[in-house]
């Protein structure tokens, strides 16, 4: 059966020439103009990925992106007539897979499609999950197929998909240092940019999380020239 995907634009030109150059490629290929219909079209049908449209009506990409999140294994392409820096990491940091800027060649978006779809890291099913469902640290609870942190206060909070993924890389590292290179294609799936500051927003989100970690107990530590490192006292390993 065929990789099947979800076009989100409300440009109806734009979306008929994706949709139909998609589908020459061998893709089963589904159409939104919104996020109404996006959801409509996912309550239906078993989606793999979605090339999904920044400047939507209404609900715009970043917010759709966002929801997007609580699908398990759905990958997402974000497309935009905006290809600055900063619109990019804005675009992977709500969870989007890729982005891409317009106006672009379709072969390169066939390209990042296969290259999304090729990657391990999309996967958030629990069979690509620890066996552990639930890990303990600090006074923090992390459950790993819901992407759920409770802290120590008792507050349950929904972690972005690249926040997750940090998270989860500094705390199989078990107080090593890891390198930005690792969190990076752990987080997004790509290799890490000279200005690429996606991973540090995430650790700075974090880093807000665990303000909240008994004095001392959790910390994540900025390693010069060689990466992150999660600092959990002993006492706190199994809190």
């Amino acid at each position: 059966m065929s990789t099947t995907l979800l076009v989100v634009d409300d440009d109806d030109e734009i979306r008929e020439l994706l949709c139909d150059y998609l589908t020459d490629a061998g893709y089963n290929v589904l159409a939104a103009a919104d996020g109404e219909q996006m959801r409509e079209q996912l309550a239906r049908h078993k989606v793999e990925l979605v090339v999904l449209d920044l400047m939507l009506p209404g609900e715009d990409g970043l917010s759709l992106c966002r929801q997007l999140q609580a699908t398990p294994g759905l990958a997402v392409i974000m497309l935009s007539a905006k290809g600055s820096t900063l619109d990019r990491i804005i675009g992977l940091e709500v969870g989007a897979d890729d982005y891409l800027a317009k106006p672009f060649e379709p072969r390169e978006l066939i390209a990042r499609i296969k290259a999304v779809l090729r990657r391990p890291q999309r996967l958030d099913a629990p069979a690509e999950e620890p066996v552990e469902d639930a890990q303990l640290f600090a006074g923090f609870r992390l459950e790993h197929v819901k992407r759920l942190l409770t802290r120590p206060d008792g507050q349950t909070l929904t972690l972005p998909r690249s926040d997750y993924r940090v998270l989860r890389e500094l705390l199989e590292a078990n107080n090593r240092v890891v390198s930005r290179d690792q969190l990076t294609r752990s987080a997004f799936g790509r290799d890490h940019l000279p200005d690429d500051r996606s991973v540090d927003m995430c650790v700075s989100r974090l880093r807000q999380h665990l303000r909240h970690a008994p004095a001392g107990t959790a910390q994540i530590l900025t390693i010069r020239n060689e990466g992150y490192l999660l600092s959990i006292a002993a006492n706190g390993a199994d809190a």
